[in-house]
Parts: structure tokens; sequence; C-alpha cells
């Protein structure tokens, strides 16, 4: 791990994700969560203030970058709930099937390196009648935003930690056998519309 990776970017990453118009739509989709939760690619543990503590159990943390772990420390101390920190890749989830209520996605599925192996492991995790909550930003309905999203993702990766700006969460989300349930599709407010496109709602499972 370089210094920039563990250094620099696990701020730039903290600063960036923890924005005010971030942050509306965090707001949106955590408290939905219930029981146990896997949230995946905890990052700097942003999400724990937003969890409802009287429908969460405990939350399980995948997060494989050592520099956002030492960065959740306080968050996680400060949590109102319980945290079980797991540091592998979301490729690699730790935890026997059927063992989630919820699988919690936040700005994490546009830089799972194969994120088809992400999903399947996830889906995998998610008891029947589980939910798949997801906050993620992707590709962009305008095709003059695609363009600049498909000329700036490989240079993005390379400096935003793997983030790929043109991911079109909807279609991984269900290629991996999740129905989506609702789904809701905006810019963020304020912020470059090219990393800016959101999509958020649920799923579960197809069964």
């Amino acid at each position: 791990m370089t210094f920039y990776d563990e250094k620099i970017l696990p701020f730039l990453i903290d600063k960036g994700c923890s924005l005010a118009p971030v942050m509306k739509l965090r707001e949106k989709v955590v408290p939905l969560a219930r029981g146990r939760v896997l949230e995946v690619g905890m990052g700097s543990g942003i999400n724990l203030q937003l969890y409802d503590i009287n429908k969460v159990e405990f939350v399980w943390g995948l997060e494989p970058s050592a520099g956002m772990r030492k960065k959740a420390r306080n968050n996680i101390e400060a949590s109102p709930v319980a945290v079980k920190l797991l540091d592998l890749p979301g490729e690699e989830i730790p935890l026997e099937d059927n063992s989630a209520d919820t699988v919690l996605l936040t700005f994490t599925l546009c830089t799972i390196p194969d994120w088809q192996a992400g999903l399947r492991q996830m889906r995998r995790v998610l008891k029947p009648g589980g939910k798949l909550l997801f906050c993620e930003h992707g590709l962009s309905p305008d095709a003059g935003v695609r363009k600049w999203q498909d000329r700036l993702t490989p240079v993005w990766k390379k400096i935003a930690g793997g983030c790929h700006l043109n991911r079109p969460i909807a279609d991984l989300i269900e290629s991996a056998g999740f129905e989506i349930e609702e789904i809701h599709n905006e810019y963020a407010e304020q912020g470059p519309r090219f990393a800016g496109y959101m999509y958020y709602g649920q799923a579960s499972a197809a069964r």
C-alpha cells in the first residue's frame, strides 16, 4: 500500500462522501436497515450515525482498506450500534449463507474490481426476505455526460481508489439475481454531473 492509498486517499474519500448533498441521500437509505446488517465498503464509518438503533441488531462492517479502517476508528467508537469489522474485499465475504437481514451498499459498487463476484456473495449471505439497500453513483442517461464519464473513468480510477464513473448500477444489481423493488434516480445537488448521477433504493434476492 502506497502513502497515497494509506493516508491521502482515505482523507479525500471521507471528505467527498460526507458532503451535505451526499449525506441527504444516505439518510434516505441507511435508516431502512434492520436486523443483522452487512455493510459492504464501510469506509470511514460515515453511515454508523444514521442507523435506526431500534431496528438494527449489529453491523458487520466489511472494509478491505487498512487506511479506511484506521479512519473509521472514531466513528466506530462513537457508533450507536455494535460493529464487527471484516477486513476482506467484497468478493470474499466471510459469512455463512443466509446470515444477513440487510446488505447495505453506499458508494461502493463503483469500486469493487469483480462486481459480479461481489454481488453474488451479497446475494449468498442475504436471508430469504432480506433487503439489499443501495445508494450509488453511476452511468448517466444523458449522452453528453456519459461521454465524459467514459473519457474520465480510466484516469479517475487511478486517483479515486478504483472508482468507475460509468457503471450502470441497476443493471449490475439485476444481473446478479436481485429484483429491484424500489429505485430513484437523480443528480446530486452541487458537484460535477459526471460523478453525480445517483441510484438509490432497495432490492431483494429473486427466488
